[in-house]
């Protein structure tokens, strides 16, 4: 029980019947008063107190739970032998813990607070401490195995990340790797400008060494045959025989 809650609720050790049913009926603030009209008497009158009709009734509560033996009680606080003492000996008191408990198992829907703290009158009646205790366990539990997953779903992401950076670097290798450097260039733009020149000249008879009569015949029949292939098409030819011409040319020079 908080500090606040006892001081608001006026908790003690132990109560008398009467203390116990005024704080139960939330009329702790006219304790003196009703305490100094019921002199050494245990209980009120059914008349007495007309605005507080719940004071009789929890007092009653009280010594019946006391006379049937659902809660302990003693004198001046200590619980002992109780075979020789009236129900209405003003020196007649309930513990505090044995008020509480009696409570909680005879009206738990009833939790005044001097008896319980805030988070004890939140709960619902059918949620015992017991439950909201094994509900925190399994909820640290639950909390620790999402850690791992967490952990688990960490490591699988930075190992992911690696993997696409080694894919990445492989995929720019093999793509340096197939992209011609300058002098394989040069190669192959020397043997596209030798066949070009051989399939558009003549024997030194003066024969010519195809059918072919110029550049537009050779490329229109290779765009008839090949014109699936990547690069195969009117505009790439014009540019790709212009290029190997001249850099046939320079070679030669």
């Amino acid at each position: 029980m908080s500090k606040s809650s006892s001081l608001a609720g006026g908790a003690k050790i132990y109560y008398r019947p009467i203390e116990a049913a005024i704080r139960w009926s939330g009329l702790l603030r006219f304790e003196r008063r009703i305490l100094a009209t019921l002199g050494q008497r245990p209980l009120p009158e059914t008349t007495e107190f007309p605005r507080w009709p719940l004071l009789r009734l929890n007092t009653e509560r009280v010594f019946d739970a006391l006379a049937h033996g659902e809660m302990p009680y003693g004198k001046e606080g200590l619980v002992r032998d109780t075979q020789r003492l009236a129900m209405d000996d003003p020196s007649l008191t309930v513990r505090h813990v044995d008020l509480k408990a009696w409570m909680a198992h005879y009206y738990p829907g009833e939790k005044p607070a001097f008896l319980f703290d805030e988070v004890e009158r939140a709960l619902h009646p059918a949620v015992s401490l017991d439950t909201v205790g094994a509900l925190l366990a399994e909820r640290e539990v639950i909390k620790a195995r999402l850690a791992e997953f967490l952990s688990a779903h960490e490591t699988l992401r930075v190992e992911h990340e690696a993997l696409l950076k080694k894919h990445a670097a492989c995929s720019a290798d093999a793509e340096r790797a197939n992209t011609p450097g300058p002098r394989s260039e040069s190669t192959y733009l020397n043997i596209v400008g030798g066949l070009l020149t051989l399939l558009l000249g003549k024997s030194p008879r003066g024969m010519p060494y195809s059918s072919f009569l110029t550049q537009e015949a050779i490329i229109s029949a290779m765009v008839a045959h090949h014109g699936n292939a990547m690069g195969i098409n009117e505009r790439t030819l014009q540019a790709k025989f212009a290029l190997a011409r001249r850099n046939l040319q320079r070679t030669i020079l």
